[in-house]
């Protein structure tokens, strides 16, 4: 389902929908999924949310700006990436077309759409720093704050492993179907676990429906000028007071160890 939230659609999809009218259902605890970086909803594994519904649990996941059926911001133009990494090393200010807090402020929008009061927020990748920046501002909200496989952002952790980076700085070689898609697989091949890999036949079928789904490449970029232009959040982390699980892989060539 489609909501207007913060003047722009987000684009949800709700387990307490298959019966609007079961007040258990309704009434469960609620966790709140948000996603990575250019990440859409579908990319929730579907043993995970039978499992937390399995459990008793109301769950809500949702494609973030600029990614999926949610609103596109291909009016601000195709940043580069490039660039934008040379003025993070500069010290210099990094000007994205929105921010992780108006990110952070959807996912407490969408919460406030369906009439939910509080809810366990659950972030993976740049969806955790987004849920830092959820359970900083709106402590009283959250039950409870997972980080998986994310960054505090503070200064002189490590950077993404060189292949991962070469990678995210180049571009599909076209913007055919193909084209986009093996991009995508290259990527997350790289970004994939060393000691748990996942089939690239597997690899190949996510992204396509991921492509099929929604082709807003660009959206990658300007969520991730998002990310680097939020240099204030690790100062508040020590605010957070909801109970709180990170959890990292010791091999993760994207946020090395270290950031978790």
């Amino acid at each position: 389902m489609k909501l207007k939230v913060n003047g722009i659609d987000i684009e949800v999809e709700d387990s307490a929908s298959v019966n609007p009218h079961d007040l258990d259902l309704q009434r469960r605890p609620v966790v709140l999924l948000i996603m990575g970086l250019g990440l859409q909803l579908t990319a929730w594994p579907d043993v995970l949310l039978q499992e937390l519904v399995d459990a008793g649990y109301r769950v809500i996941r949702f494609d973030n700006r600029d990614c999926g059926l949610s609103s596109s911001f291909e009016q601000r133009g195709k940043p580069s990436l490039l660039w934008a990494l040379l003025k993070f090393k500069l010290g210099l200010k990094i000007r994205p077309a929105y921010t992780l807090s108006d990110m952070a402020a959807d996912a407490l929008a969408v919460l406030d759409a369906l009439d939910i009061q509080r809810a366990h927020i659950v972030g993976v990748s740049l969806g955790g720093m987004v849920a830092q920046r959820v359970a900083i501002a709106a402590p009283e909200r959250t039950l409870s704050l997972t980080s998986i496989m994310s960054t505090s952002s503070a200064a002189g952790l490590p950077w993404p492993n060189s292949s991962v980076l070469k990678i995210l700085l180049s571009r599909p070689k076209a913007t055919q179907e193909e084209d986009v898609v093996n991009y995508g697989v290259h990527l997350l091949k790289a970004m994939g676990s060393p000691t748990y890999p996942i089939a690239e036949t597997q690899l190949y079928a996510t992204v396509l429906q991921h492509v099929q789904r929604s082709p807003n490449f660009f959206g990658i970029l300007r969520q991730a000028l998002a990310a680097m232009a939020d240099t204030t959040r690790t100062s508040l982390l020590m605010r957070i007071k909801a109970p709180t699980l990170v959890l990292h892989g010791k091999a993760d060539p994207f946020f090395p160890y270290a950031c978790g």
